[in-house]
């Protein structure tokens, strides 16, 4: 498949797979006679991979380190992992912050909104 339909099943832009690309964070893209790209179920799994580390809010430094350590020629040795696993984790507990934070920002406008519901009501009679 062509980038367009890789970036349409990945949720990723054209130029962003471009950029993935150039920084290494993903494998060679095989190219056809006319030099374009041609993208496997595979790389549009991986774009999908690293679109939704993204979306988490992993930061691209962590992304990178993530993806050069996939596909180092060693991925699967221990200490690669074990670093995978390990920016995973770190990431998870920055998430659950971030979602106790979502959570009390949202009590915070539930009670805002009862009150201005609740003055409504009574200016309304």
């Amino acid at each position: 498949m062509r980038i367009k339909e890789a970036a349409a099943r990945s949720g990723l832009t054209q130029d962003t797979i471009r950029f993935y690309e150039k920084s290494g964070m993903l494998e060679a893209i095989r190219r056809d006679a006319r030099g374009w790209r041609v993208f496997t179920n595979d790389d549009v799994n991986w774009l999908t991979t690293l679109e939704r580390l993204r979306t988490t809010g992993m930061p691209l430094d962590d992304v990178k380190r993530f993806a050069v350590s996939a596909h180092a020629a060693d991925r699967n040795a221990p200490d690669q992992r074990a670093l995978r696993l390990s920016l995973l984790e770190n990431h998870a507990v920055t998430l659950a912050h971030r979602q106790a934070e979502l959570e009390a920002c949202k009590h915070f406008l539930d009670h805002k909104i009862s009150l201005y519901r609740t003055s409504l009501e009574v200016a309304n009679g």
